[in-house]
């Protein structure tokens, strides 16, 4: 039904990496999966080396202290990726200049802004 593909969305919109381009730290998935492995970004003050780290409503995500200095996180800092990333969605709250962002609540699917036929996949994964 539609509900399973509505909350893959939003569960996949939890996870670290979605979040770190969402909130305006990395331009694309790519680079915010590489910070995430490199070990530049904090879940509560913990480092989280996993990309798929899904993160709970009420967590703050920042940049490591060390990590702050680097050239892509200053860029970041500065809003240096806001002309390729869509507005910041309202279940994040960002101090970009702190370079770090709150999961307020669990994303709804109508603020994902992602395209695609979440049913088809849904159902391609139905059939296996």
């Amino acid at each position: 039904d539609g509900l399973t593909g509505e909350n893959l969305v939003e569960l996949l919109e939890m996870r670290l990496d979605a979040l770190v381009v969402r909130a305006g730290f990395a331009r694309t998935t790519a680079q915010a999966r590489q910070m995430v492995v490199h070990r530049h970004i904090m879940v509560e003050g913990q480092t989280v080396d996993r990309p798929s780290f899904r993160v709970k409503p009420g967590q703050l995500i920042h940049v490591k202290p060390k990590s702050e200095g680097m050239e892509p996180f200053q860029v970041a800092a500065l809003g240096g990726h806001a002309e390729v990333l869509p507005p910041v969605p309202g279940y994040l709250e960002v101090e970009l200049d702190k370079l770090q962002a709150r999961l307020v609540r669990r994303p709804k699917r109508a603020e994902v802004p992602v395209t695609c036929d979440v049913q088809l996949v849904v159902e391609y994964y139905a059939a296996r």
